[in-house]
Formats: structure tokens, C-alpha cells, sequence
């Protein structure tokens, strides 16, 4: 049965927030990506997560909130995450913070780590659900484990219409790569996914970042979208590519690029971080044996975007 599609209205996030109480899975969407929510609280519901996703066990998951008072409830901030929190909440930021024992999480949502992700979304039809349904709801990307991320509700009903309840309908996403993650590991403030965020607007808060990548190792992957295989399309993906090589489709970036897709005719990266993986899903679907993408600079929400697609065209794990 495919998943019912529900709207931005009182009724709709109501009908959601139902869902979610009674254990479901609702996709809704933020201002990062559509995240696939269920009550972080109950076991069998983030247990659901996992199933429909096909996503390791050892990843953990992003918990959502409505504002910084949730957040305390469930984690300690201290210090440095006080001030991100303070600067960039609501927003496309992630903090793994340590988790608050009376917390009352699924220790699904952490993978048996002591610490949780955390957000507070600014997307306006998040929030409003997040209140309404009045706990933590975990919710990774609403896609297949290691797959294109979706930014349409077309693009999750495409992928998991059929594992899951429900889907809010609220558009296209604004920002279109996933939120920032920042670790304190140590008490040191570290990068472990770029995102939405830039790394530069996080030190003109809190100083240096150090950072980190994920090696694909069970052991190390301590929040989400640190595997080294990620965020692929069906088709093999080519990098830091000046034209298309037989058979692949070639996705330009700025003036320069010949003509056809483009992420950003004028080389702007907020353009080109909204339209990456709407440009990325409609290419996966035509008649090319392969996607080459043109080089982006890395700075800035770049150094998103090429995260995401250095994981794209790393070895897929074998099945």
C-alpha cells in the first residue's frame, strides 16, 4: 500500500502527528531535506526507521525538536554547543551532544552511543508538527539507506511509498543538502558532516573546528552520513569532470559550463546546494551509463556539496 500524502494544514499535520503517536512513519519535509520521522521514544517505531530505510543499525539517527528547552531535556549542552545553539537555532545545524539519562530516547536513536544528535528545524511545517506531536522524533533522510536524498515529496513516495505511512507534502526543500553535524568529542568542537551550515559562520562563533571523515568503519561512524559510500544515485558518479565521457550526462556548474543541466549558472552555491539532488534524481532517471559533475569550489556551502558528492562516487559496498 502506497503511503498516504497529507497536506500543510491544521488537519494534515494533525492527521500526522496521529500517526507518529500511534508508532508510524511519516515523512515531512524541513528546510535541509524530507526527514522519515518516527517518536524517538518508542523503540519498535525507530526500529521502523531502520526496516523501511535498509539502514545499518550502527548509524545512528538525528532526533528533531521544536526549540533549545526540548533539546536540554534529552541532552546536556555545555559551553561552545550553548553558543551554536544559541546562534544557529532554529537552523541546519546538528549538535551530538551527551544524552540525558531520564531523557526517555530509544537507545535505538543513538546506536548504543552516549550521546544523541540533535536538531531544531526552522522549516515552519516541521516545527508545527514537532509541537503538535510534543516528543523527540527521530528522522534521518527519507530515502533509502546510502541513496539520493530527497527534497520533493515526489521523491520519497518514488522510493519508500511503499514502507512507509505517510508523507506531508510542504514543497521543495530550501536548502537541499543535509544539516551540518558538529561533534565535542574531548570538549573540542568537530566538523563531522558539512552541510547547510558553513563551517566559516561556526568558527566566527566558537573558533577553530577540527575535523573529521568517515572511513566506512562500524566503529567510527558516530553520526549520520559518515559512511564512506552515500548519497548515490542508481547511475556511477564521476567528479571534478571538465565534459562527459561516453555515455555520461555532463552536470555543469557556473558560466563556463556547456550548455544543458546545471547546478548554478552563475556560479552561486546556495543555488547550487537547493538544486543538487532534484538535478541529481532527474538525471538517474534517463538514458546515460554514467553522471560526471564539474568541479565546485570548496568553500562555503561547496565544501557541502562536494561531501556529498565524493560519497556518491565512492565504491558502493557490496550487497
Amino acid at each position: 500500500m502506497t503511503a498516504r500524502t497529507l497536506d500543510t494544514t491544521e488537519e494534515g499535520l494533525a492527521k500526522a502527528a496521529a500517526i507518529l503517536t500511534a508508532g508510524g512513519l511519516v515523512a515531512f519535509p524541513t528546510e535541509t531535506v524530507y526527514g522519515l520521522g518516527a517518536d524517538a521514544t518508542n523503540d519498535r517505531a525507530v526500529a521502523r526507521i531502520f526496516a523501511a530505510k535498509g539502514r545499518p543499525h550502527f548509524n545512528p539517527l538525528i532526533c528533531h525538536v521544536p526549540d533549545v528547552e526540548a533539546a536540554a531535556e534529552i541532552a546536556t549542552l555545555a559551553d561552545k554547543a550553548s553558543a551554536l545553539a544559541e546562534s544557529f537555532w532554529p537552523g541546519p545545524l546538528t549538535l551530538v551532544l551527551p544524552r540525558r539519562g531520564d531523557g526517555g530516547l530509544s537507545r535505538l536513536v543513538s546506536a548504543g552511543l552516549p550521546t544523541v544528535a540533535i536538531r531544531v528545524p526552522a522549516a515552519a511545517t516541521a516545527v508545527d508538527l514537532l509541537r503538535r506531536f510534543g516528543r523527540p522524533v527521530a528522522a534521518p533522510s527519507a530515502n533509502s539507506s546510502g541513496r539520493l536524498s530527497p527534497t520533493t515529496a515526489q521523491h520519497v513516495l518514488a522510493d519508500l511509498g511503499a514502507a512507509i505511512d505517510a508523507v506531508v507534502d510542504g514543497g521543495a526543500c530550501d536548502i537541499g543538502v543535509e544539516s551540518t553535524i558538529i561533534g565535542f568529542a574531548d570538549g573540542r568542537p568537530t566538523l563531522l558532516r558539512p552541510g547547510g551550515l558553513s563551517v566559516e559562520a561556526i568558527e566566527a562563533v566558537i573558533g577553530t573546528v577540527a575535523q573529521t571523515e568517515g572511513s566506512g568503519d562500524p566503529g567510527s561512524v558516530v553520526a549520520p552520513g559518515m559512511l564512506a559510500s552515500h548519497y548515490a544515485p542508481r547511475l556511477p558518479l564521476r567528479t571534478n569532470a571538465a565534459q562527459a565521457r561516453g555515455g555520461e550526462v555532463l552536470l555543469g556548474f557556473g558560466r563556463a559550463a556547456p550548455p544543458g543541466p546545471n547546478l548554478s549558472k552563475t556560479g552561486d552555491l546556495i543555488e547550487a546546494a537547493a538544486s543538487l539532488f532534484a538535478l541529481l534524481h532527474e538525471l538517474d532517471q534517463g538514458n546515460a551509463t554514467g553522471i560526471a559533475v564539474m568541479t565546485i569550489p570548496d568553500h562555503g556551502l561547496g565544501r557541502a556539496i562536494n561531501d556529498r558528492l565524493k560519497r556518491a562516487a565512492a565504491p558502493r559496498p557490496a550487497c
